[in-house]
């Protein structure tokens, strides 16, 4: 499953510093893996729909 960061639900901009970010709340070894690995398998991504919650009501 290919996977995008810009559609991402934890990909965020910080104004401030003007760059695009993950904020997922990652340890050490986590964080290592992550910068290791394909963005393709991202075991944190979760496809951000701004649209999804307006769905379920």
């Amino acid at each position: 499953m290919a996977t995008n960061c810009e559609e991402c639900v934890h990909f965020d901009y910080d104004e401030e510093a003007d760059v695009n970010f993950c904020n997922m709340d990652l340890d050490e070894d986590e964080m290592e893996r992550f910068l290791r690995a394909d963005a393709r398998a991202c075991p944190f991504y979760r496809r951000g729909d701004d649209y999804e919650t307006a769905r379920r009501q």
